[in-house]
């Protein structure tokens, strides 16, 4: 399967927290979007890995992705090794897309960092043609994305640029809250955390809303690049 924009999540739920809202633009314009969580989220504090399964699910049907994928690594002990880099070749010589989005390059979780580096090397090894993969009996083609961008999560990180996601924040709060037993519920008798209260929620619009009042749009979301970006000429640019 050829598909546009390949986005990888540490954990369920950080596509959707990250660029569920450029996820759902680029879906609106015509473009094919995968998602591929590496766990299951299965050390979280609220709920089960079943129940992030369902969650996950109709997640994905909210904001209409072609395929979801969870390659079941081991939740809290993230590591770059050669086994789950080989994990990630397969996805990324499976679905061959031109953008990989993947975990912060520094976030408050662990994973998420290691995530973001798991993804980076593996789209690099993906080029490598002496690598040889196989899934259901067939070799794989080498495939090596143009772009990586890293979304920004809980730090405050300085974006490289931005997406305008203004006709879509509704769909990304819609998309995020399917994971209702993660975030913020008066009625929950599950232990609070640091994603499950009411400020949180409430950051997913003014997060995007002053990222939006920095680059002159309503909602924006930001991310950082591992290259230049190269334009060909300012027809892109919101002024």
């Amino acid at each position: 399967m050829k598909t546009d924009i390949l986005a990888f999540g540490a954990h369920p739920d950080d596509v959707e927290l990250g660029c569920g809202g450029t996820i759902a633009k680029m879906i609106s314009e015509g473009k094919t979007c995968v998602i591929v969580d590496l766990t299951k989220g299965e050390l979280g504090t609220r709920g089960t890995d079943e129940t992030r399964r369902v969650e996950a699910a109709e997640s994905a049907r909210i904001l209409g992705v072609a395929a979801r994928e969870n390659l079941g690594m081991k939740d809290g002990f993230l590591v770059n090794s050669e086994e789950y880099q080989m994990e990630i070749v397969k996805m990324i010589r499976k679905y061959r897309p031109e953008i990989v989005l993947a975990n912060a390059i520094d976030d408050r979780h662990p994973d998420h960092a290691k995530g973001a580096k798991l993804v980076s090397d593996a789209c690099f090894l993906s080029g490598l043609r002496k690598i040889e993969t196989v899934v259901d009996g067939d070799s794989q083609e080498v495939w090596r994305p143009k772009q990586i961008f890293h979304y920004i999560q809980w730090k405050d990180i300085k974006p490289e640029f931005v997406i305008d996601i203004s006709e879509h924040l509704d769909k990304k709060i819609e998309a995020c809250m399917a994971f209702k037993t993660q975030f913020y519920d008066p009625t929950s008798k599950e232990p609070v955390t640091p994603i499950a209260t009411k400020d949180f929620f409430e950051s997913l619009t003014y997060r995007a809303q002053d990222l939006g009042r920095l680059s002159g749009v309503a909602y924006a979301e930001g991310f950082t690049s591992e290259k230049l970006i190269a334009m060909k000429n300012f027809d892109g640019i919101i002024w």
